[in-house]
């Protein structure tokens, strides 16, 4: 395997640590350079196509599309004959990479074509903004490398901004620990065949490979880049998960185990490491991250940075902000489990979005002209209490953990009258509806917004239904409308009168070949909020 010139590698992080006593200033700085300079280089001329020919397959990884608008969208794969090696068993150079878009699945009519580079400095990975095109439309694509063609991909543009969209349907997802299960909901997802997929977050598990469970990890806990990039291989090596890219256009927003467990913002979980250490941890895993996701050139990272909150619009129907409440956080109060709303809590300096993603959200609802503004992110946003009247016990991790911002964010939901708010989130491996208060502590107060949290795709194992626990849930917590433990996905259709989200949920993820079904359904009129059971 050679070594990326972009990266510290881990021997060079341990020496570090070991000879200098930590990631010096010097270092650091040799390597903001060495970032600062990606942007120009992966914007370099295409080299020109060359016929060569591969001893093994290199779109192993297939096809994806992703971030559209009403008329362009970005076309990705990365070329890599060995997936599980760290450089995708690719040599040191450019190699030029042909597309092509098509309004048939038969490419008898292309719309638009080009050379793309595949560079060892993003992995190989390949990022095409084709714009130009026409809106609410779908298309198909696939890319040539030397005398090998890509799997064929079906993508879509968005309706033009000032459109009336009936209706549209889309699907959101979470938390897909390969070593946990298999991915048997993508399966369902694609049968469904939604305009659109919201992945909130933790595409990838950070920890070594274990034994003993359904799927084995390959490589050790990620750490440097080219470990993150294996594992993204390996999860992209599962047919059905490169299936449903290639069905639907992407957005893709992070979490946690894309970088390391409930880390804030730039603070490790593993108390004492080294702030810088965890920088250029995060640095790397925020470089293959990008490698690996359909995103536009301009989410390119800086070093330890790559911006994420954006803005999709379907045409006047529904506005999608999705947000990162992972990178600009501060630190959880009271470690990252459960506490009670004390002071520390409602500290008024805690945040999930920072203050310019927060300034940046706020312009975007005022502005909005969506009959629907959804907030699609990572963490739950009601304030749940699952311990006990004399030990209350709310998730540090999630909104309660920067509470006074939390109550601030729906306050200026019912305050500027935002149309129709409704909150998609992840995380937490099962299935929640909450109606969300400006407090929901109390109540008696009126319901401002709808939160859809989904369950996990595999995290978790099988997992179950459980009566009795939801039935005291529920009573310790009037916001709480649904509760449910299962593997699966949630499929949402929207008009402008009406929101459904369905809960489809699979029986097993660890064996192949689970069932899916719709465990449950509910429904938000327009100008109602509050979730009522379909």
């Amino acid at each position: 395997m050679n070594p990326d010139p972009l990266f510290l590698q881990p021997e060079t992080l341990r020496r570090a640590v070991r000879h200098e006593g930590g990631i010096t200033r010097r270092l650091l700085l040799e390597t903001a350079a060495r970032w600062s300079a990606l942007p120009l280089l992966a914007a370099a001329p295409a080299v020109a196509p060359a016929r060569v020919r591969w001893a093994d397959d290199p779109f192993t990884l297939g096809v994806a599309s992703g971030d559209p608008d009403h008329r362009s969208v970005v076309l990705w794969t990365r070329l890599a004959p060995a997936p599980l090696v760290g450089d995708g068993g690719m040599p040191q150079k450019d190699v030029a990479v042909r597309w092509e878009m098509a309004e048939d699945a038969g490419f008898r009519r292309v719309v638009a074509q080009g050379v793309a580079n595949a560079s060892p400095i993003l992995g190989h990975s390949v990022h095409v903004d084709v714009d130009g095109l026409a809106p609410d439309r779908w298309y198909f694509y696939r890319f040539h490398a030397g005398d090998t063609t890509s799997p064929v991909g079906r993508t879509r543009t968005l309706p033009a901004p000032d459109a009336a969209p009936g209706r549209m349907t889309f699907a959101f997802a979470s938390c897909q620990h390969y070593e946990h299960g298999h991915f048997t909901a993508y399966e369902a997802m694609a049968r469904d065949a939604p305009d659109l997929v919201f992945h909130l977050g933790d595409y990838i598990y950070e920890g070594a490979g274990r034994d003993g469970n359904v799927r084995r990890h390959a490589g050790p806990r990620l750490i440097a880049v080219e470990h993150y990039r294996v594992r993204y291989a390996q999860y992209r090596t599962d047919p059905l998960l490169r299936a449903m890219h290639a069905a639907a256009p992407w957005f893709v927003t992070w979490d946690d185990h894309e970088v390391e467990n409930n880390y804030a913002g730039a603070v490790s979980q593993n108390a004492g490491q080294d702030p810088a250490e965890f920088l250029l941890q995060r640095a790397a895993a925020y470089q293959a991250y990008y490698e690996a996701m359909p995103l536009r050139r301009g989410c390119l990272p800086k070093g330890a940075d790559l911006r994420l909150h954006r803005t999709a619009r379907y045409g006047r129907l529904a506005a999608f902000h999705i947000l990162d409440t992972r990178q600009y956080r501060t630190d959880q109060p009271n470690g990252d489990k459960g506490a009670p709303l004390n002071a520390a809590a409602m500290d008024p300096r805690n945040s999930l979005l920072g203050r310019d993603q927060r300034r940046w959200l706020e312009g975007e609802l005022s502005r909005s002209t969506g009959a629907w503004n959804v907030l699609a992110q990572q963490v739950m946003m009601a304030l749940v209490d699952r311990g006990t009247r004399e030990q209350p016990s709310f998730s540090m991790d999630q909104w309660p953990g920067a509470a006074h911002e939390r109550i601030e964010l729906v306050r200026f939901l019912e305050r500027r009258k935002v149309a129709n708010p409704v909150v998609l989130t992840g995380d937490i491996h099962t299935n929640w509806v909450n109606d969300l208060r400006v407090d929901d502590r109390r109540p008696e107060t009126r319901v401002v917004a709808t939160e859809f949290v989904g369950t996990s795709i595999s995290s978790g194992g099988n997992g179950s239904d459980q009566p009795s626990y939801v039935a005291a849930l529920k009573a310790a917590n009037p916001a709480v409308r649904f509760h449910n433990a299962q593997r699966g996905y949630v499929r949402c259709t929207i008009t402008p009168e009406r929101w459904r989200s369905d809960y489809v949920v699979v029986d097993q993820v660890a064996k192949p070949g689970g069932t899916a079904s719709n465990r449950a359904s509910f429904v938000v009129e327009s100008g109602r909020p509050g979730a009522l059971e379909a």
